[in-house]
């Protein structure tokens, strides 16, 4: 497994208030399918709604302990690199809370949580470029 983490995707209660506080901040946003991509240097930070997000994650929305509202994600260069990366994970003890398989978009992922409860979103999405040195780089969703 390459050290990298690609994605941060927080868990908002309003994406429009959300989104406009980190443009009045002067990060340039892209909205797509009810989330917003914000790129950050080699990692790109995500506004996704806090309820979907929990159940994207295969955990429930446990404001009181459980769930923090937050994502992290490890892209990965293939498929079969989802799975390895899952396995080996658990294997170290973590949980795997929404196994392998195809996301609510299409691309293969699937969750596990490390020993504390952190969640990792483990992903192949072809439309994400990885650079060699592991920094994602997000496309141009055609939006202003």
């Amino acid at each position: 497994m390459e050290q990298r983490l690609s994605l941060v995707t927080l868990g908002v209660t309003d994406l429009a208030r959300a989104r406009a506080f980190y443009e009045a901040l002067g990060w340039r946003g892209q909205e797509v399918q009810e989330t917003v991509f914000f790129q950050a240097g080699g990692i790109a930070l995500v506004l996704w709604d806090r309820a979907a997000l929990a159940a994207d994650c295969g955990v429930a929305d446990g404001r009181e302990g459980g769930f923090g509202g937050i994502a992290l994600a490890h892209n990965v260069r293939s498929d079969a690199e989802v799975d390895d990366v899952l396995a080996a994970a658990e294997r170290a003890g973590g949980v795997v809370t929404r196994p392998a398989g195809p996301s609510a978009i299409g691309f293969r992922s699937g969750v596990v949580a490390d020993p504390d409860g952190h969640l990792w979103e483990v992903a192949h999405n072809p439309g994400f470029t990885l650079a060699e040195d592991g920094s994602l780089v997000l496309p141009d969703f055609g939006s202003p």
